[in-house]
């Protein structure tokens, strides 16, 4: 296979357009740091860390979990289990990503290169936590949570506390949907001696943690709103993906899990575009305000 063939797909084995997930969180960060948009140049590096460090991470979780997928009957079918690429390559690719990721984090500020091996060690790590713990779930949305207060870090080159009540936001909105996601191998990792709560404690256990967790997230994004004086665009970005939410869950149950594609890759990619649009509208809205009355 040649070299450009084989980049493609490593991209379509790492799903790259699933970036969204984060990036409209990461940029939600940013706002809220710049009280509006900040300065161009800091938003193409702030977006090339994204892009290189869930590019990194999921390439690392391919490489990390071959031999595993090889035994599932639901990833047999990737690229490394079935021959498409050889864990060398995507090896290389992992590291090339994680350097632009720590070049573009040093174009941004110092606090953010010198917390680059930081970041980059919690979005790895993730990948070996379903052998040891059923709070892998936790650790994927904390690998996801950290993008907005990193994003603050990049505008600020300062953390404000303020912005990890976002961080908890999407650790929680996270691991809410991987624990729905994970009840499609529940008996491949109770038999391989894998940790995940839908093989530890059940599916139905799992769903309702899930719930629990979007609750929590939607109690947060309250507390954001009201943590940064946000205005009614933002508590409508709220309520939407509160409904969001709730048609996620009203799509699957313990008992059906044929549309579970559909509840994580679709909405959940709608939930954090449609969040990042509110907050934007309210914060330029407000910004627009501020230079009419001076």
């Amino acid at each position: 296979m040649g070299f450009f063939r084989s980049v493609g797909v490593t991209l379509e084995m790492i799903k790259w357009e699933h970036s969204i997930f984060a990036l409209p969180f990461a940029l939600t960060g940013a706002m809220l740091a710049a009280n509006g948009l900040p300065r161009p140049m800091q938003l193409f590096w702030i977006i090339v860390c994204m892009m290189s460090a869930r590019s990194a991470a999921m390439a690392f979780n391919r490489w990390a979990d071959a031999a595993l997928d090889a035994e599932n009957p639901r990833t047999k079918m990737r690229a490394i289990p079935a021959g498409l690429l050889s864990r060398g390559f995507v090896g290389g690719f992992t590291v090339v990503m994680a350097t632009i990721f720590v070049l573009a984090a040093g174009e941004l500020n110092r606090l953010t290169l010198l917390l680059s091996p930081v970041a980059l060690a919690v979005v790895l790590s993730y990948s070996y936590t379903k052998r040891f713990t059923r709070w892998s779930h936790l650790m994927l949305g904390l690998a996801l949570g950290i993008a907005p207060a990193a994003a603050w870090i990049a505008v600020r080159g300062s953390l404000d506390p303020r912005i990890l009540i976002l961080t908890l936001a999407v650790m929680f909105w996270v691991a809410g949907f991987d624990l729905l996601y994970a009840c499609q191998d529940a008996a491949h990792d109770k038999t391989h001696g894998l940790f995940s709560v839908p093989a530890v404690w059940g599916i139905r256990a799992a769903f309702w943690l899930a719930r629990l967790l979007h609750v929590a997230m939607l109690v947060l994004l309250l507390w954001l709103v009201q943590a940064f004086g946000l205005g009614h665009y933002a508590l409508a970005g709220v309520v939407a993906v509160a409904v969001l939410l709730l048609y996620e869950h009203l799509i699957v149950s313990p008992g059906d899990l044929r549309r579970l594609n559909a509840a994580f890759f679709t909405m959940n990619g709608v939930i954090s575009m449609v969040f990042f649009c509110f907050v934007a509208a309210d914060l330029l809205l407000k910004h627009s305000e501020l230079l009419h009355i001076r």
